[in-house]
């Protein structure tokens, strides 16, 4: 993966401390663990200026992204496409007269899997996509490939801490289902209305931090042999199914004073609950 990115690579103290100057957009600074002279203490400020995530590494790390082989203990990846905000985000589903549906990925690392998801969000209707600025791939050049041009219409939007993003969110009216396997099927959820939608990493899928903010955990029914999917798989179904069952015709039948998603799943004379949400506490 390292050779796929060189194009949006610099290497060397001086260009790297140019492209801050620039305004160019560096998505991640590396430098030589314990490097404390002037050039490099200088170009730790630009990046606490910009703020870019820096990460502290061996030699060894620097030497094997290095292709020049001159790196002079930094690096820096420049991000292939420009950020977007939350804010316009909103400011699309306001444009489009819709309530607001976003993706919020928890440590998306394989930039395939991210321009997958980006794309799927895109064929969805979501209004954009949330990353973490640590623990997860940015917008490198394979990432804007593999969204297959999705890119240039879903804004993409990167926030320090998802978790603290999430409570903002809930404050605007926003609700958020996280995708688990272990969760309730998803129809059993009223998931109408302005919503969040939670994909966890590859191996470890949502973490317990994220998790916790979350007001569902739902699960993608199946009848196969294995019980789990791939993070961009699960993320085009999901979100499929919201818009069918949710957000278009089909979903303002389900959630007629007379029918529930339930009653799609269940026996009609089950005294299983129907679990329509209630207001939310900010206490």
């Amino acid at each position: 993966m390292e050779n796929q990115e060189n194009e949006l690579r610099l290497e060397g103290r001086h260009s790297v401390m140019e492209a801050f100057r620039a305004g160019k957009l560096i998505e991640r600074l590396f430098v030589l663990k314990g490097c404390q002279d002037g050039p490099v203490l200088s170009i730790l400020r630009e990046a606490k200026k910009a703020g870019v995530m820096v990460d502290f590494v061996p030699k060894e790390r620097l030497d094997h992204m290095s292709e020049a082989g001159k790196h002079q203990g930094v690096v820096a990846n420049l991000s292939a496409f420009r950020y977007s905000t939350v804010e316009d985000m909103f400011a699309l589903a306001e444009k489009r007269g819709e309530d607001p549906f976003f993706f919020l990925l928890d440590g998306i690392e394989d930039p395939h899997n991210l321009g997958a998801i980006i794309r799927t969000a895109n064929l969805a209707g979501a209004h954009g996509v949330i990353i973490p600025k640590r623990r997860a791939v940015g917008l490198t050049a394979t990432v804007v490939k593999a969204s297959a041009g999705a890119i240039h219409y879903t804004p993409v939007a990167k926030v320090t801490n998802l978790s603290a993003e999430m409570e903002k969110l809930k404050e605007r009216g926003l609700w958020f289902v996280c995708a688990d396997m272990d969760g309730e099927i998803m129809y059993r959820n009223n998931l109408k209305g302005p919503i969040g939608l939670v994909i966890g990493n590859e191996g470890a899928g949502v973490s317990q931090l994220v998790r916790k903010h979350c007001d569902y955990v739902a699960s993608i029914p199946m009848a196969g042999d294995i019980d789990s999917l791939n993070a961009s798989v699960a993320a085009g179904v999901f979100p499929h199914e919201i818009f069918v069952f949710f957000k278009q015709i089909i979903g303002s039948f389900f959630f007629s004073p007379t029918h529930a998603a339930d009653d799609f799943l269940r026996p009609r004379d089950s005294d299983e609950p129907v679990h329509f949400r209630a207001g939310r506490s900010h206490s």
